[in-house]
């Protein structure tokens, strides 16, 4: 059972390398990768793939871009495994990735997502720590020992008072993520809109603290960016409204408080509320307090 790696790529072409050598480095060599260039600028980067010469590797360059949900679309589109990552362009995989993920749903057949252990990166590589990802793993994410599963109303909850888990860095069922559709209006904020579509219809979560992924953190990434002007956090609220009224249509009431509340979310808007009034941007700064005194 391959594991299909699929890779949205739009951004930097030497840290989409570092990814794809981090693929090339697994330990366990049961994988297929594909890359889906949006029609990136440079397109030096056909070059680098046709040397490579691995049978497991394809390249797929668009016409014209198309912007990072349809290109989300197309990955699951073209998955042809029951297993997929949609990996991060400059997100590296540690060489025991594919083992992990492979093993662990041996173990857990029924899973239907695995979240494996991650640390963070910075720009260049280093392993870093940051408020927000010590507030994911140590405060919000539901505490155990070991592999487990996790589902329904629980798991919900635990989401909405905040996102714990680590876009690029999941694996999905094929079939389950195509049960539901990636959603146009939260740009920053569609992969848990997807997940908790997947979890209102039944998928089970396996959570494997192996560490075995680097995610990278930096200034210029598309969330970094809106959360400087503060626009990340409208999407946000007006995911927060809906996923109240999903929730509580399923009768999950302790999932529609968590949702009402949007705890973490809030106290993100807040804390970043102190640089925009140094800045004296006030714009930005009425949209953070907005957002974390829950208007």
């Amino acid at each position: 059972m391959p594991l299909h790696i699929l890779i949205p790529f739009w951004g930097s072409p030497a840290f989409l390398k570092e990814t794809v050598e981090s693929v090339l480095a697994q330990h366990n060599g049961n994988w297929l990768l594909t890359v889906v260039d949006d029609a990136y600028p440079d397109e030096s980067i056909a070059g680098y793939f046709s040397a490579l010469g691995d049978p497991r590797v394809s390249y797929i360059r668009k016409d014209r871009n198309e912007g990072i949900t349809a290109n989300f679309r197309t990955c699951v589109a073209l998955a042809s495994e029951d297993f997929i990552t949609i990996l991060g362009c400059d997100d590296v995989l540690l060489p025991n990735y594919v083992s992990t993920v492979l093993d662990a749903l041996r173990q857990f057949p029924d899973a239907d997502i695995v979240q494996p252990g991650v640390q963070i990166i910075d720009d260049g590589g280093r392993i870093v720590s940051t408020l927000a990802d010590t507030v994911k793993q140590r405060l919000v994410r539901p505490r155990g020992v070991g592999p487990r599963i996790l589902k329904g109303e629980p798991l919900v909850s635990s989401l909405m008072y905040g996102d714990w888990l680590y876009w690029p860095s999941l694996v999905f069922r094929t079939s389950k993520i195509r049960d539901v559709d990636f959603n146009d209006d939260y740009a920053v904020i569609q992969d848990l809109a997807l997940i908790v579509d997947m979890l209102a219809k039944g998928a089970s979560l396996l959570l494997e603290p192996t560490l075995c992924f680097s995610y990278r953190r930096h200034s210029k990434s598309a969330s970094s960016e809106k959360l400087v002007d503060g626009s990340r956090f409208d999407g946000e609220r007006d995911y927060y409204k809906k996923a109240r009224l999903q929730v509580q249509a399923l009768g999950w009431r302790k999932a529609s408080a968590a949702a009402r509340l949007r705890l973490t979310s809030r106290a993100h808007a807040l804390l970043l509320a102190p640089r925009a009034g140094l800045s004296r941007d006030s714009r930005t700064l009425g949209k953070l307090l907005r957002h974390g005194l829950g208007a």
